[in-house]
């Protein structure tokens, strides 16, 4: 933080003496690959939750999102009643109308379910996977997948000051790359299996059906794999029920 600090003032230095104050906060085009990679790494959460309000209100405009009043909205309320903060995380949910069988969720709290995923599952299933996307956001694993996917991608160079060094603005061009690294991001076996025992945990504190928290992951197993489900980026969902009810069971 501090070489990223130190280097960040004196580009600003140097570009108020060569191009004036006006230019001096254009960091975007100024700061070089290896300071972006320096940012990348060091992203606070602060930062992370802004690049996760930019992307998925990208994600909004590019999908067809269910309307209030719609089958799919309304279930969607009454699956996710009383879940509007879940640790401390403020959740805001949406339906994407797509046969896509996914869900996803970031760490501004906003949380998306696709209908084809609604059409395959149980209430309390989808609670379970609810609950599972939730967990890569307090556990950590989003905020890492997230440095990964913004290091590499072409969003790291539309990273812009305007008058505050801690903002991360990137280019509506660059969103549509880096919202494909994070909704599809590959997650470790043991970041999957934490993410699934946090969210028995999840059911447990809401007096949910915990059979469905297994149900979930078979049917996962069973529907098979594809570029745009959530078996492409979540590996051996059957492996995963087998542990889940061993958990059930102690």
């Amino acid at each position: 933080m501090k070489f990223t600090a130190w280097l960040g003032t004196a580009l600003a230095v140097t570009l108020t003496l060569h191009t004036g104050l006006s230019e001096a906060f254009d960091l975007g085009s100024a700061i070089d690959a290896a300071s972006k990679g320096v940012k990348a790494a060091t992203l606070s959460d602060a930062e992370v939750a802004d690049v996760a309000r930019q992307v998925s209100a990208s994600e909004d405009k590019r999908n067809k999102v269910a309307p209030a009043g719609s089958p799919y909205a309304v279930r969607l309320g009454k699956v996710v009643a009383g879940l509007q903060n879940e640790d401390g995380l403020k959740l805001n949910f949406k339906v994407y109308l797509t046969p896509d069988v996914n869900a996803f969720a970031m760490a501004d709290g906003t949380v998306r379910v696709y209908s084809g995923l609604m059409d395959k599952m149980s209430d309390d299933e989808l609670r379970f996977v609810i609950g599972h996307e939730i967990a890569h956001v307090k556990l950590g694993h989003s905020k890492k997948a997230l440095q990964t996917a913004y290091a590499t991608s072409a969003a790291r160079d539309a990273m812009a000051a305007s008058g505050n060094t801690a903002a991360v603005v990137i280019s509506q061009s660059a969103l549509g790359g880096l919202a494909e690294k994070l909704i599809h991001a590959q997650f470790s076996q043991s970041q999957e299996s934490d993410a699934d025992a946090y969210s028995v945990r999840f059911m447990q504190k809401h007096n949910y059906n915990l059979t469905a928290a297994a149900s979930a992951l078979r049917k996962l197993q069973d529907l098979g794999g594809g570029e745009n489900s959530m078996f492409s980026s979540h590996p051996a969902p059957g492996d995963r029920a087998s542990k889940v009810e061993t958990q059930l069971k102690g």
